[in-house]
């Protein structure tokens, strides 16, 4: 037993952890609720009293917004693919409690999810709780605790 060798799994820090994942989450809520107005192209025309030059540049700008439109739409889908399958990894409850809490189009609060789902609070937050940590480790969003000159990079890559 004395030839064991020990170590010491890096420690949580909780606060960040929960600020992150309540990040990712209301981010989900904004790429749901996101409307493409602000990348329309200009229609406008516009004057210059600075000469044209021959570039190799072919877009106009409605070929700039289009690109433009494409690429946020597919960043968008795949963002809000990435946390859904994160969340329907969960259990039943958790899932159910992030649904509901963080994942439809209007605001709700905690009292209406735990009275809606017959809880109490303290289940309510206890469950909440480890929903919250099991999705970080899944999107791998965790934060770790600084140790004594140990970086939250060298943590999380040797966990």
């Amino acid at each position: 037993m004395e030839n064991q060798l020990e170590f010491q799994l890096a420690v949580i820090d909780r606060s960040t952890t929960k600020k992150r994942v309540e990040e990712a989450l209301e981010k989900y809520r904004i790429m749901l609720l996101s409307q493409d107005a602000d990348q329309l192209p200009k229609i406008t025309q516009t004057y210059s009293l600075i000469p044209p030059t021959n570039t190799n540049k072919f877009h106009s700008s409605t070929e700039d917004a289009a690109i433009n439109n494409a690429d946020y739409d597919r960043y968008r889908r795949n963002y809000i693919k990435k946390i859904s399958m994160a969340v329907n990894k969960l259990g039943y409850k958790e899932r159910a409690i992030l649904i509901l809490r963080y994942m439809t189009n209007y605001e709700t609060f905690d009292y209406q999810v735990f009275t809606e789902l017959h809880m109490s609070e303290r289940t309510y937050r206890r469950i909440k709780s480890q929903a919250f940590y099991k999705l970080a480790f899944v999107l791998r969003i965790e934060a770790y605790e600084e140790k004594k000159g140990i970086s939250n990079e060298f943590c999380a890559a040797n966990s």
